[in-house]
């Protein structure tokens, strides 16, 4: 019988986690209240600018935004907005997630159904640091929410939706956690859920019974009381009758939004595991990392690897891990924060115990005679790379029965050296590593280019910055990959084929052509116009790497073309990407494979244009396109001169 498509597969666009939650969130709900805080801050912004252009929710509401003075006073705003009966949302990070703390305990105890958005981030310790970790979730994972975390884009737009009819159906809150930055802010493909499936899977908020009016006089009833000893115990145990329901209500929830789009949740992801002699298991973005790299380890190095993603933290699935992993030989937990006070990191701890009560014939649990070896690691703490070879590490160690501790990705007497570090890309992907400076619009040409090679090409994309919190005026690198297949690795790129320089000073700060490859390209920024005057300012090393892989130079003079297409100077720092949009179309060789004439490709490329600039007016978005249509006409080649010795052998 041949599968049926399902009735809400999905409208294909390009987008990030950010932009995926976004989506949702402006279509279901009522009003979100919130305080910006990097990584998530991109979700309050388009959340606000949604609600300033007057867009309604899919039943005709006008949205409300509410932005508090502290992340504390965001939080108490959305309890009072449930309290009323308000569908509400909120998005935070790191040390407001914590200083929200004293706030979610109450948002569970009274069974509000609010979904908060969390792009997690590491907290401040002995320094700060506004990149991926998951210590500001863990740090509230008591507080009685439920809580889930997304893999990629997808996952971020599609949890939002599930965890919001779970929460109300349920009657508990949860978070909905995607890395920050990792997440937050690459650009990949996605399918949007259409807002006809939104509106079926969570339902009009006034003509649902989940959703309840705690302050209508008509129906009093007393909330956040206080309890004394004769009550407050009963009243906190008596919750469980909510808490007991919730694994049913998710698993079931997942399976009908399956039914309806065809994209297949779990409250964990077993992945090649039927036959896995060792796993890996994480939460968040290193779980597609490790998916690839286990398919590389079996087909390169016969090993029988499989890994389990452990979707949903909250209610925590301890009888799902163990059915998943009681045959391996041994499991690697690898988690994105550090808590060597503990007996382990929270994700190995919990496992740890499932086992425990699995070995001891507790009710409920799966009966083993066995306990795998259990391993755990600490890695990707402040977005630290977390590799292929880092994985490649962790399965070696435990096939030779090594150490139960270790750390991945840094020089440390606890951490395993990458003995290889495959290329676990697509088969034929094509990467770009840009080197630039914060302000420059590099990271939005990124995204352009993104967005058109995957809504024109129907190219699968990834694109993502590498940046300080000290971003702008300061170097900042950009990574771009476009396969025919979903990328699935989440880690910075070591082989690419195209190098933008658009700061010149890469050169002096590193080595920019590390990882190119044979017969790749490199497009300097220059203000020449003599290709021997070019090729004299490269620094002799380079020139050597050129040489030797037989690389190809392009060079223009970016802000030279800016200058002239605008005349407004705080656009044309930023217009100096746009015309490596141009440069980028004309020097990548996928585009001749594909059947698209010169004008078919113009025109994309104004749609994009629309898309990112068109809230700035015509006249903005036609300085662009004539930017990128400069940097597509008037690249030249800089020709790479031959060694003396070679000129001396063919005179």
């Amino acid at each position: 019988m041949m599968p049926t498509t399902p009735p809400f597969p999905g409208t294909p666009a390009t987008a990030d986690g950010s932009e995926t939650v976004v989506w949702v969130e402006t279509h279901v709900t009522q009003g979100a209240c919130a305080y910006p805080i990097t990584s998530s801050t991109n979700m309050g912004a388009g959340y606000q600018a949604a609600q300033a252009s007057g867009q309604k929710n899919l039943w005709g509401e006008p949205l409300f935004f509410l932005e508090l003075e502290s992340e504390h006073s965001s939080a108490s705003t959305c309890e009072g907005f449930a309290l009323a009966g308000g569908r509400v949302t909120n998005f935070t990070s790191g040390q407001g997630l914590v200083l929200m703390k004293e706030v979610l305990y109450t948002i569970a105890g009274k069974r509000l159904p609010v979904v908060f958005h969390v792009g997690s981030r590491a907290l401040t310790s002995q320094a700060l640091n506004v990149h991926c970790g998951h210590d500001d979730v863990m740090a509230v994972a008591d507080a009685g929410w439920g809580i889930a975390f997304a893999k990629n884009a997808q996952e971020a737009g599609d949890l939002a939706l599930i965890l919001r009819r779970a929460a109300e159906e349920g009657e508990t809150p949860f978070l909905s956690v995607q890395d920050g930055f990792l997440t937050t802010h690459t650009v990949e493909n996605v399918r949007l859920p259409e807002p006809e499936l939104m509106a079926e899977f969570v339902g009009d908020p006034y003509a649902t019974t989940r959703l309840r009016n705690l302050m209508n006089p008509a129906k009093p009833i007393m909330s956040g009381v206080v309890q004394n000893q004769d009550a407050y115990m009963k009243g906190k145990i008596a919750q469980r009758y909510f808490t007991d329901r919730l694994p049913g209500i998710l698993t079931a929830t997942m399976e009908r939004f399956h039914a309806l789009t065809g994209r297949r949740f779990g409250l964990v992801e077993p992945y090649r595991l039927e036959d896995a002699e060792y796993a890996l298991v994480g939460m968040g973005s290193l779980v597609e990392t490790a998916m690839a790299t286990a398919d590389w380890l079996r087909a390169v190095r016969e090993l029988r690897v499989g890994v389990l993603g452990v979707t949903v933290f909250r209610p925590f699935p301890a009888r799902e891990i163990v059915d998943a992993l009681r045959s391996v030989r041994a499991f690697t937990v690898v988690e994105r924060m550090d808590n060597p006070l503990a007996q382990s990191n929270p994700l190995a701890t919990e496992i740890k115990a499932a086992f425990a009560d699995a070995v001891a014939g507790a009710p409920g649990s799966t009966p083993v005679s066995r306990v795998p070896a259990i391993h755990a690691a600490a890695a990707g703490l402040g977005s630290r790379d977390v590799r292929p070879g880092d994985f490649v590490a962790a399965v070696e160690e435990m096939a030779r029965g090594g150490r139960r501790t270790f750390v991945l990705g840094i020089p440390h007497e606890l951490a395993l050296p990458r003995t290889e570090d495959p290329d676990v890309r697509p088969r034929g992907a094509f990467s770009m590593r840009g080197h630039s400076v914060g302000g420059f619009g590099s990271v939005t040409t990124n995204r352009v280019i993104a967005t058109i090679l995957g809504d024109l090409f129907k190219l699968h994309v990834q694109a993502y910055p590498l940046y300080g919190s000290e971003k702008k005026g300061l170097p900042t690198t950009y990574f771009l990959t476009v396969a025919e297949e979903r990328i699935r690795t989440h880690s910075e790129l070591a082989r690419v084929d195209f190098v933008p320089l658009n700061d010149v000073n890469a050169f002096h700060l590193g080595n920019p052509l590390a990882g190119i490859a044979a017969g790749g390209t490199v497009f300097i920024q220059s203000s020449d116009t003599d290709p021997a005057a070019i090729w004299a300012k490269i620094p002799a090393e380079a020139q050597a790497i050129t040489r030797e892989r037989g690389l190809r130079v392009l060079a223009l003079d970016t802000q030279k073309i800016a200058r002239e297409c605008t005349s407004r100077p705080e656009l044309q720092v930023r217009m100096q990407g746009i015309v490596l949009l141009g440069i980028f179309l004309r020097a990548t060789p996928f585009l001749s494979r594909l059947p698209y004439t010169d004008d078919e490709i113009d025109r994309a490329v104004e749609r994009s244009m629309r898309k990112f600039f068109g809230k700035r007016g015509e006249a903005v978005i036609q300085e662009n396109l004539r930017a990128a249509r400069r940097g597509f006409s008037e690249v030249f080649e800089v020709p790479v001169p031959a060694r003396a010795h070679e000129v001396a052998a063919h005179g």
